[in-house]
């Protein structure tokens, strides 16, 4: 059984407190009534998630943490004690960062980009901020320049804003390519930009390409359009900065996305405004 994560287990007998369930190698552990689902049945299977509960147990859960282990994800500190921090992670029992993993002293209410690895001495789980010492090596990485991933705000630099790619990697967004509000925290969707000789994976938030950005940048403006009475208060005389705040993209891209909206003959574009036909 894989404690931090998720596993498929079959139910083998019911008892006064729970049910317990098996694996393959005929390990077993207990699913306490409150987390059995309707109708479940012995002999079903189930996916559970594993951890240890506030008295130290294996145990498992049908609740969804907010983090697996070897990944990473933005939690709130609820307590602090003479030892560490506790975060919430959705599970009854809170996460645990000792001070030795805390980049700073934590404090209740605080929220904090945190890296959930199993401790090989204790065999339990532990939360650490100091996310930079579990990044994948960018040299070999398997990823390719435009292909999409999943990204995780976790710092904010001169540069830009750094990313964690796929639970695996770090990169970098710049911030003359940041065309919508993100904030440290923030889980959405980036394509590689590009992967250099040092290994530092640089990353965009739109797809590159003419034909890839104008679509869905098109469609923006015919739904804005659309919602708003046919009329869009901007053209391409606009300032970059009203753009951007009202449509979230570059000048640039809006200047493609309306030229191609033109050319379909779906708008046109007036002195101080785009207006639907």
């Amino acid at each position: 059984m894989k404690v931090g994560q998720y596993n498929t287990l079959k139910i083998l007998r019911g008892t006064s407190v729970g049910m317990y369930l098996g694996d393959e190698e005929g390990n077993d552990v207990l699913l306490p009534h409150k987390y059995i689902p309707e109708n479940s049945e012995v002999g079903q299977d189930i996916e559970v998630f594993i951890y240890r509960d506030s008295e130290d147990r294996v145990i498992a859960t049908t609740l969804k943490p907010l983090i697996e282990l070897n990944k990473f994800a933005c939690l709130e500190v609820v307590g602090v004690s003479q030892f560490g921090a506790f975060v919430d992670w959705g599970l009854e029992k809170d996460l645990f960062i000792p001070f030795r993993e805390q980049n700073k002293k934590l404090e209740h209410g605080d929220w904090t980009v945190v890296y959930l690895y199993l401790d090989e001495q204790t065999d339990r789980l532990v939360g650490s901020c100091k996310v930079h010492k579990f990044f994948k090596n960018n040299i070999s990485v398997g990823l390719e320049p435009g292909e999409e991933v999943d990204l995780l705000v976790f710092e904010k630099t001169d540069l830009g804003m750094n990313v964690i790619i796929n639970h695996l990697y770090k990169g970098l967004i710049y911030e003359n390519e940041i065309f919508q509000r993100i904030a440290w925290g923030d889980t959405l969707k980036g394509y590689i930009k590009n992967i250099r000789e040092d290994g530092k994976i640089d990353v965009t938030l739109q797809k590159q390409g003419f034909l890839q950005v104008i679509e869905p940048n098109s469609q923006k403006i015919l739904d804005y359009l659309k919602a708003n009475g046919g009329i869009l208060p901007l053209s391409d005389k606009s300032d970059s900065i009203e753009i951007m705040e009202l449509l979230e993209m570059s000048k640039k891209n809006f200047k493609k996305a309306a030229g191609n909206l033109y050319k379909q003959k779906l708008i046109v574009i007036e002195d101080q405004q785009i207006r639907l036909l």
